[in-house]
């Protein structure tokens, strides 16, 4: 029971960010097709109605599934830490708005596979509301006293302005990949131009409406997780409005002149739903932390932030693993065993429901970690940098992220095997361990496939885009990580190191998307900025990992 509590944090975390992305899709593949594939199929000249009618049936089934696994996850948590049964789990308030959205969604997946292009508007549509609004019975807004009127119509208009303008893109990428001349793009282009402002402005009232009454002040924008989390995504919504406004003014120049090249159109696109699903992550990370309004007694102080953000010379000599908090307490244990002759007790039990012991130890391990670690990341960064500046034997900087993944294995979790007592199978018990072991795996798969890459070992376009996606996936992933500390303050302030990573990690992955998939004769700049932006982030994470500080 006590594994199943502490995974179901995480999973629900990584589950509901699924969930989020293929209610978009689906959602804005059905509103694809009733507002744009189909009134303007004549006039462009290609049915994309049956292609986009697809993409919306099978982000339906893909719904379906995330939310038959949201309700399995939530029930198992009920009944394991409550005295209930399973039937009356599944008639709790979550069950039945899941099953509601399931019921709605099926019936809109029948249709849409059925029919296809020719499925009716006007259910597809009602289909849509009724789904929405059965999703925001599942947000913050459905449990509030105060002010639940207005949160649960701004929570119903921010998901329907995702599904327009990030949901829609999967289907907008298809139809730029079958239009044929600029007249075409222009059409469909400025048509969903004008979806995704209607998107924008959904997605913008109803967030400051939401940042106001969740956040109610500065202190819990900067002083809370749930500020902190909001923040991220304000600053992935900005990356989003300028890869959009340059989309638009691409789009007006068509009007101009109908040769202009598109392909910096549907590469932005690209980046546009990459970056809005990490969006749809960050979202779904906000459910597992209480609004800002709420916490009104462990916020951090701005004064605090600043303290613990001064940069210091950076640690550089470790602790005995002997002297960490739980290595002592097993070793005591182990003693007063052999004392009583009787079998040693465990210090830790992972997936036991309990926080490891930590003491100052424990803290200058971890710093003297994250500043090596950021000393490994500044030197691929500045390897980066001189290979895009021409320097040949740079090109095996990829290799540099291998020490840093042997590094880590061994002594991101010092409890565990080989330097601690816990088993290597044992370990991945603790949620914590298990995301660690995954960002060492990480790790070394870009880092040899980039390698190879560079040394021009492999010639394959698929092999190219393993790091920028593993590097956009990786700064994904660090914004639903969390760390195993009692302590709020001291781990919303390690958060707050966390974040802006996540944001470089993203950044870095998706510029060298960019510059290998934007074509070299249309977009030279483009490429030249890319090129260095990504190395630059990577830098830039190096020196936050130098600056972290537990204490």
């Amino acid at each position: 029971m006590e594994l199943l509590i502490d995974v179901f944090g995480y999973l629900s975390i990584v589950v509901h960010g699924l969930t989020i992305l293929a209610q978009s899709i689906a959602m804005g593949g059905v509103l694809f097709l009733v507002l744009l594939a189909r009134p303007l199929v004549e006039r462009i000249g290609v049915d994309i109605a049956g292609r986009a009618a697809r993409i919306a049936a099978w982000g339906s089934v893909a719904l379906i599934l995330a939310e038959a696994a949201t309700v399995g996850l939530q029930a198992a948590a009920v009944t394991a830490s409550m005295d209930i049964s399973l039937t009356d789990a599944l008639g709790a308030n979550f069950a039945i708005a899941g099953f509601m959205k399931i019921g709605v969604v099926l019936l809109m997946a029948v249709l849409l596979f059925g029919r296809g292009a020719r499925a009716p508007a006007a259910p597809l549509l009602l289909g849509v509301v009724l789904e929405l609004a059965a999703a925001t019975l599942t947000t913050h807004a459905a449990a509030r006293l105060d002010d639940r009127a207005p949160l649960l119509i701004a929570a119903w208009l921010h998901q329907a302005g995702a599904a327009i303008w990030i949901g829609g893109l999967p289907c907008f990428l298809m139809a730029l990949g079958r239009l044929r001349d600029g007249a075409a793009f222009r059409l469909a282009g400025a048509r969903y131009s004008r979806m995704s402002m209607a998107g924008v402005a959904a997605i913008v009232l109803s967030g400051a409406t939401m940042s106001v009454l969740y956040i109610g002040d500065l202190q819990g924008a900067y002083g809370t997780a749930y500020g902190v989390m909001v923040g991220a995504k304000i600053a992935m919504f900005a990356m989003l409005l300028g890869l959009g406004a340059a989309n638009f003014f691409l789009v007006e120049r068509l009007r101009a002149n109908p040769a202009t090249p598109v392909t910096r159109l549907r590469r932005f696109a690209e980046v546009e739903l990459g970056i809005g699903a990490a969006i749809f992550f960050a979202a779904a990370s906000l459910t597992s932390v209480p609004p800002a309004v709420d916490l009104t007694n462990d916020r951090v102080t701005l004064a605090a932030i600043v303290e613990r953000n001064t940069p210091v010379w950076p640690r550089l000599q470790s602790p005995d693993h002997d002297a960490l908090a739980l290595p002592a307490l097993q070793a005591k244990l182990d003693a007063e065993a052999v004392a009583r002759q009787a079998t040693p007790q465990m210090a830790f039990v992972p997936g036991a429901g309990e926080l490891p012991p930590r003491n100052a130890n424990d803290i200058a391990w971890s710093e003297y970690n994250h500043h090596w670690a950021g000393l490994i990341v500044v030197l691929v960064g500045l390897l980066a940098l001189a290979n895009e500046a021409g320097i040949g034997w740079a090109k095996h900087w990829p290799l540099a992220f291998l020490g840093l993944a042997i590094f880590l294995f061994f002594r991101s979790d010092p409890e565990t095997w080989p330097m601690g007592d816990i088993g290597f199978l044992d370990s991945f018990r603790d949620v914590e361990v298990a995301q660690h072991r995954g960002y060492v795996l990480l790790i070394v798969i870009f880092a040899w496939f980039e390698w190879r890459v560079r040394t021009g070992n492999w010639t394959s376009k698929g092999a190219s885009y393993v790091f920028p996606l593993l590097c956009a996936g990786g700064g994904v992933l660090l914004l639903t990580h969390s760390h195993a500390i009692a302590n709020i303050k001291d781990q919303l302030l390690i958060e707050l190191t966390h974040t802006p990573l996540a944001l470089a990690g993203i950044v870095a992955g998706w510029a060298r998307w960019l510059e290998l998939r934007l074509d070299p004769r249309e977009n030279p700049r483009a490429i030249r900025v890319a090129a260095w932006v990504w190395p630059s982030a990577i830098l830039f994470c190096g020196f936050i990992l130098m600056l972290y500080r537990e204490a």
